[in-house]
């Protein structure tokens, strides 16, 4: 119970952030796209988010798909180790920034 927990609020703070970064985009005039992975390289590109900052944002994003597609094949233990160091702070601190502080 404790494992879905975790996954689930990880899952959902990451497709937070993908649906914050496709309005940040478009609220910028900038093309939305479909895939995650392309939004936040946009945000990257637009100087929205830092190109170092990139890699960090695409393992989230992978997470969050392992968590949806792969759950029964997902190392939880690795997951909890990631959270406990937190890992995935940055994630936080993206949706609680102001857009205009973006």
């Amino acid at each position: 119970m404790e494992e879905n927990g975790v996954l689930h609020a990880l899952q959902m703070l990451i497709e937070n952030a993908i649906g914050k970064a496709k309005q940040i985009l478009n609220a910028k005039g900038e093309p939305v796209p479909v895939s995650a992975y392309d939004a936040l390289a946009a945000l990257a590109r637009t100087g929205v988010i830092g190109a170092e900052d990139l890699s960090a944002w695409n393992a989230a994003i992978g997470l969050r798909n392992r968590v949806v597609h792969e759950h029964m094949n997902l190392d939880v233990s690795r997951v909890f180790e990631l959270v406990c160091v937190d890992q995935y702070r940055f994630v936080i601190e993206f949706l609680l920034a102001s857009v205009n502080d973006i």
